[in-house]
């Protein structure tokens, strides 16, 4: 979800710059603004009792996130990383609720991206139980892909590296890699000067 930032600034958001590596918020921190990516990309993560770590989600340039857990009475669950020097947009819970309250047309917006998010997070539950290569990486790519304007074949950019890719659904760098070239020979994905297009 994308608000307008003039907006989120008139209700008192605040821009704040990240240092790749900085965390924008930690597990079981209780949720207190609504932040939106001007610039850079985070991820957002957790990790097991052995310390391993699994990628829930990568996200960009103009995209919201944690906004989701502002309407629970719950602690975060994931982390959100910075993976690159950021510039993020983050407003107060409650000037949060303020902006919907006086602008009914941001909640219809909201529920229609919390609906979208957790629509795409279904079909990726089901692609991550396939044991096809394939399946799970055109599952994942499907997902970013929904947030992109434009459906046209190959028209988004990948902006994953192969690891993340890997991170993101479970599987081998050299799998992905090896998996990537098959789908670029049916013609499913497009690798120019090592650049991704779904």
């Amino acid at each position: 979800m994308k608000l307008d930032e003039k907006l989120l600034i008139s209700f008192g958001a605040e821009i704040i710059r990240y240092a790749a590596g900085d965390f924008i918020f930690e597990e079981e921190a209780s949720p207190s603004y609504y932040y939106q990516i001007l610039k850079g990309s985070i991820k957002e993560n957790n990790y097991n009792e052995l310390g391993n770590e699994f990628i829930q989600n990568i996200l960009g340039d103009s995209q919201s996130f944690g906004d989701s857990f502002l309407f629970l009475n719950k602690k975060y669950n994931i982390n959100a990383v910075a993976l690159s020097d950021c510039e993020i947009l983050r407003l107060k819970k409650d000037d949060f609720f303020s902006l919907i309250d006086q602008h009914p047309k941001i909640s219809v917006d909201t529920n229609k991206c919390l609906s979208q998010r957790l629509y795409f997070k279904t079909a990726m539950i089901q692609n991550l139980a396939s044991s096809i290569p394939e399946k799970r990486i055109l599952g994942l790519l499907d997902y970013l892909k929904s947030f992109h304007k434009d459906d046209e074949k190959f028209s988004f950019q990948v902006k994953l590296t192969r690891q993340q890719i890997a991170d993101l659904i479970g599987l081998r760098v050299e799998t992905v890699i090896r998996t990537a070239k098959k789908l670029e020979k049916v013609n499913l994905l497009k690798i120019e000067e090592r650049k991704m297009f779904y």
